[in-house]
């Protein structure tokens, strides 16, 4: 599917419970193997999850999924207060991906964290892609995290997200086996 094609409209909504099949299903098939799927599900049973939301079709089916997960800061520093979440996993249906379901979602959890007050957005990803957004791994270098490179980025959602940094900070659990 080239870059061009049509965006499909979709809805977009909180998870439920009963779509964690569904979404272990489709973050399976998005990554072509079950380990993200189970880094999905660990987060979400351990209450890492600050959001979670899917892009449905009109009649329902489950096209896409994303989860925001806490990020704790460090208990020193300026940016001890910050309110710090990770973007991960994005998943798209692999026959439904480059039409614009991957960034409904990423814009919509955006905009949700930035009206629950949210200071900052990590992602680790491809740097062709998350830009686009506004993460910037030049803001990313400001965050002490397992994480480094280009690949890993940050979006400030407040003055604050800018403001007090560098911060050190340490992701949920289940993303030990990612480190």
């Amino acid at each position: 599917m080239s870059d061009a094609q049509e965006k499909i409209p979709v809805q977009i909504r909180p998870v439920v419970a009963a779509d964690e099949t569904g979404v272990k299903e489709l973050v399976t098939a998005a990554f072509d193997q079950d380990t993200e799927a189970g880094l999905v599900h660990r987060l979400r049973h351990c209450g890492a999850f600050v959001l979670e939301l899917v892009a449905t079709t009109t009649h329902g089916r489950i096209l896409g999924h994303v989860g925001f997960s806490r990020v704790t800061p460090a208990d020193v520093g300026p940016g001890q207060s910050l309110a710090i979440t990770c973007m991960a996993p994005v998943s798209v249906w692999p026959e439904f991906q480059r039409q614009g379901v991957g960034s409904a979602l990423i814009e919509a959890g955006i905009s949700r964290l930035r009206d629950m007050g949210e200071d900052l957005i990590l992602v680790l990803g491809p740097p062709a892609y998350y830009p686009r957004f506004g993460f910037d791994a030049g803001l990313a270098r400001k965050v002490k995290a397992p994480y480094a490179g280009n690949a890993f980025m940050a979006l400030a959602l407040s003055e604050d997200g800018t403001r007090n940094l560098p911060v050190e900070v340490g992701f949920a659990t289940p993303f030990q086996e990612f480190e």
